[in-house]
């Protein structure tokens, strides 16, 4: 749709864009929206496959159609050109691409559930619940698994399946001494002060190691 000059305009103003940014480019003849050109984001995935996400897209055409003015600063009234925005495209393709990427292990700051808490016994319930609550009100997605499933089974549902980044495994140590055993995806244990864990992984989340 449109004029020549109405594309080789809008192509020449997408092209001048990139190169003001020094971004790498090809162009792909033929291949704009019917009512414009467009810059496609390709993305490349852990198994060498590319996926076309984000695009940006100059649409002259429904200005035109809808006959849209506006009134420049030397009072004269102007057309505008619409901007189309896709961030990632497919919204669920991205999301698809991600937890392939990362083979569902998500980094902490991207983790669904960042923080997953396990106590060992209905005994240590009500310290599992002072963390869960400490951790939550510092803005961690945390879980507490308070099923009356045995520790073994709850650790592994967490480390292998949910692929959860960090798991607090609280049995009558930690609750006497008010510390968190913490264990990570790749099954290495450590022990910690509440405090110092939570500092841990609000440091990891706020700058996305």
């Amino acid at each position: 749709m449109g004029s020549d000059e109405d594309w080789e305009l809008a192509t020449e103003g997408l092209r001048v864009a990139l190169d003001s940014m020094g971004m790498e480019y090809t162009v792909n003849e033929g291949d704009g929206a019917f009512y414009g050109p467009k810059i496609d984001f390709h993305l490349t995935d852990c198994l060498d496959r590319t996926w076309q996400c984000g695009t940006i897209q100059l649409d002259f055409q429904l200005p035109l159609n809808f006959e849209l003015e506006y009134v420049d600063s030397d009072g004269e009234k102007k057309r505008p050109i619409m901007i189309h925005r896709a961030g990632f495209g497919s919204f669920e393709r991205f999301i698809g691409m991600l937890t392939e990427q990362y083979a569902g292990k998500f980094p902490t700051w991207l983790a669904p559930t960042q923080v997953k808490v396990l106590p060992v016994s209905e005994k240590t319930m009500d310290y599992a619940t002072e963390v869960y609550t400490a951790l939550q009100k510092k803005g961690i997605r945390v879980v507490l698994d308070d099923r009356g499933e045995k520790i073994g089974y709850k650790i592994r549902e967490a480390q292998q399946v949910d692929r959860v980044p960090y798991m607090l495994i609280l049995g009558p140590k930690e609750s006497e001494t008010g510390e968190v055993s913490v264990r990570n995806r790749s099954g290495e244990t450590e022990t910690m002060s509440l405090d110092a864990f939570a500092e841990m992984v609000t440091k990891e989340i706020a700058e996305r190691t």
